[in-house]
């Protein structure tokens, strides 16, 4: 609900003051005064949440203290666990100025005696997650978004009371966390020593003599032996870690985050992948045997920590009985390549978690070098395997993914493979998004799982997440909510925090705990537009049946029919992909959000069904099938699918893409017969849930993967990272026919 300002009411305030940092406190406290004595709201929450934050920055300490009480007085479920959390960092902050106001001591000293006083009577698992906020919060985002406040009002003499709010507000949180960052620290670590057992740097040995590195937090008043919640990853972020540990122990379990051996305090040389499963059910075996430990772990993670738990489960130790995963990782699935097709986004990624100890930030955020690089290889038409020699920089791991480019017994020592999925018994969530890295190697895990498990114990919950948000959800550090997605305005019951989940979920497992309320069935899925959760027992419960759109030669404007009529045998598009053009090195795509303007159909055919005469949902995954006769041995391709809006707005719904001679086959190159008509079936990994609108059209864009961010496949047959420009000779064609189709799934009436 915005504010109730009037639109055209303005403030008179000088610009040098506030851009002064000398002068901005005072400047900030006086334009505060005036926002304070305009400012009104129908929300008491928004209202309250405001005015504390005003009353800090015009120096009202005493009336800040009791707005916080007044806000927290609000009924539970106005205010969920995260937002309350950082409402304690500025109730140290509104008592720490008062206290210097009463008796003229310093700030620090003020802080000293203020912060034991304000997080001693927390219980643990509330002061965990303020503590969490106070050292994980990013202080430079915070200061960057002051100063984009501070930009938008420069050499303007006045401004608008919202505009005002927004900025005092921006002034607020940053001076907050600035203020408090010199003495977190100290008095952090004081608040755990009264509370936990923290063992850091904990070395445990290998079968093949290497060294993993662990850290165990503990509640300090334990008086029973603890299952343990353990996060086993390559992620050595000692701040993070910490901050995984101390949760876990927080909720009453033993907190345990172990390294990717070569990590921490490892001697060893850092290795993605290949060595987690066998070493983290190592450790596994070393926490069953500590004599805090009741035997049994529990294991979670997100993205590569969500793969080391699957590959923990391969070897299925005795003492893992749950696990927990979020938009998880399955390298040779969805990592470095999907449907066989590298990416180049992850070329960095093992300078970043490989060349020292922790992180190497300042290598893997450097993104003019990486987008340089692909400039460069795009331009140049070199095999895709010189990409190190291009940057000039060897990148052994990334060579070796290159040289295993099918999913091959390389990739599939890594996680369970086919019959290594019946021995997994045990307790299985996962968490991921519809979008941007979200569901594909979830939807994997699952299928396989249940496949060869039919009675396995396996819940997914997905929604309108990126990879991020499926991890972690939607409630933001400092508590704020996603509300808005790459355009895409969420509904509001998508909003979801997965830290209050995971201690649902592992309450459940392990002390007879009710099951999260939202996991109702194997597969619980947000409908995006409809405002509701729906639950199926599998994938292909999701939808009652499925509807075909043929990809017609028909002109519709200027794209083509999707059309539920099969079109004559005989009809078919041309399409022509010049690999050797490349003046579309620095061309800058169309689109890309979920809700946005346009789509780009670069190098592609878009396709566009009738309005739709009602409404309609589809749930699941689409398949279908391309008929096809092309002059190369092999092609890379994508299909998009979207709703087009009455309004004209485009809506992701899922993309698929493939290398064409690996459609249905991952392990086994199937080579194309150049100059025959040909079939492909293909069933798409990303799964989607959209309740369409009357009048909406579908639309579907078949492209030629062709551009700088993803190998280059030029149809020779050779092994693709091994072609050059130089093979791409004729440009490639291809007449696709009208008995080709798209299958989609179109939900139940549940």
């Amino acid at each position: 609900m915005a504010s109730s300002f009037a639109p055209a009411q303005q403030l008179e305030v000088s610009d040098a003051a506030p851009q002064d940092v000398a002068t901005r406190p005072k400047a900030m406290s006086a334009l505060a005064e005036q926002v304070l004595a305009a400012y009104k709201e129908n929300d008491r929450g928004r209202f309250l949440d405001n005015r504390f934050r005003l009353q800090i920055v015009a120096g009202r300490y005493a009336d800040a203290i009791e707005t916080l009480s007044s806000l927290r007085a609000l009924p539970p479920g106005g205010i969920s666990p995260q937002p309350r959390a950082s409402l304690i960092l500025y109730e140290i902050l509104a008592r720490a100025g008062a206290r210097q106001t009463q008796d003229g001591s310093t700030f620090d000293e003020a802080l000293r005696r203020v912060f034991p006083a304000v997080l001693t009577p927390l219980d643990d698992a509330t002061s965990a997650l303020a503590i969490r906020v106070l050292t994980l919060v990013n202080q430079s985002a915070l200061s960057r978004e002051l100063d984009a406040q501070l930009a938008r009002q420069k050499g303007k003499d006045a401004i608008s009371l919202e505009d005002a709010r927004s900025l005092l507000r921006a002034y607020q949180v940053e001076e907050t966390f600035r203020s408090l960052a010199p003495l977190a620290a100290e008095l952090v670590a004081e608040d755990d020593r009264r509370r936990y057992l923290v063992e850091k740097d904990i070395p445990v040995r290998t079968a093949d003599g290497a060294t993993v590195c662990a850290i165990v937090v503990r509640p300090r008043t334990a008086s029973v032996r603890l299952p343990a919640l353990l996060e086993f990853t390559i992620y050595a972020d000692p701040g993070e870690n910490l901050n995984e540990s101390r949760m876990a122990a927080a909720h009453g379990y033993a907190g345990v985050v172990g390294l990717t051996r070569g990590k921490g305090c490892s001697p060893d040389k850092p290795v993605p992948y290949l060595h987690d499963g066998s070493d983290a059910a190592t450790l596994i075996d070393w926490i069953s045997a500590q004599s805090w430990s009741d035997g049994r772990v529990g294991m979670y993670g997100g993205s590569y920590s969500g793969f080391t738990p699957w590959a923990t489960a391969k070897r299925m130790p005795k003492g893992l009985k749950t696990i927990m995963v979020g938009a998880p990782a399955a390298p040779g699935i969805d990592v470095p390549m999907e449907g066989n097709v590298f990416w180049n986004f992850v070329y960095p990624w093992p300078f970043y978690t490989t060349y020292n100890k922790t992180l190497d930030n300042a290598t893997y955020y450097d993104s003019p070098r990486w987008d340089r690089l692909n400039h460069d290889w795009y331009l140049s038409g070199r095999p895709y395997r010189e990409l190190d020699k291009i940057d000039r920089t060897p990148n052994p791991i990334f060579d070796d993914w290159v040289a295993h480019p099918t999913y091959d017994a390389w990739w599939q020592s890594m996680i369970p493979f086919k019959r290594d999925f019946a021995r997994i018994n045990i307790p299985v969530l996962t968490t991921a998004g519809y979008f941007f890295g979200g569901p594909g190697a979830a939807v994997y895990y699952l299928t396989q799982h249940t496949k060869y498990n039919p009675k396995a114990e396996h819940y997914l919950l997905i929604g309108p997440y990126d990879h991020f948000i499926g991890q972690r959800g939607t409630i933001g550090l400092l508590g704020g909510a996603t509300t808005v997605l790459a355009g895409y305005e969420l509904d509001p019951v998508a909003q979801i925090d997965m830290g209050e989940l995971r201690y649902q979920w592992f309450d459940f497992v392990f002390r007879n705990g009710p099951r999260p309320t939202i996991l109702q069935d194997r597969v619980n899925y947000q409908v995006m537009g409809a405002n509701a959760w729906k639950h199926a027992p599998s994938v292909a419960a999701m939808a009652d049946h499925t509807l075909r759109f043929h990809l017609s030669a028909a002109r519709s404007g200027e794209a083509y029919r999707l059309s539920s009529r099969i079109p004559a045998h005989d009809a078919f598009i041309a399409q022509t992909v010049n690999f050797a053009d490349r003046s579309d090195v620095d061309r800058k795509s169309v689109g890309g959000g979920i809700l946005d303007k346009a789509v780009d159909t670069w190098n592609g055919l878009e396709f566009v069904s009738d309005p739709l005469p009602k409404p309609m949902e589809l749930s699941g995954v689409f398949s279908g099938r391309l008929d096809f006769i092309t002059n190369k041995k092999d092609f890379d391709f994508e299909i998009d699918l979207y709703e087009l809006t009455p309004r004209g707005e485009y809506v992701q719904l899922a993309p698929y893409w493939s290398r064409a001679s690996h459609v249905g086959d991952l392990s086994d190159r199937r080579l194309l017969t150049p100059g025959k008509r040909q079939r492909l079936h293909f069933r798409s990994v990303r799964l989607m849930s959209r309740q369409l609108q009357r009048g909406s059209r579908v639309v579907a864009v078949l492209s030629v993967i062709k551009d700088p961010g993803r190998e280059i496949n030029y149809g020779t047959g050779k092994d693709v990272s091994e072609e050059s420009i130089a093979d791409s000779k004729e440009p490639l064609q291809i007449k696709w026919f009208g008995a080709s189709y798209l299958d989609l799934p179109v939900g139940s009436h549940r």
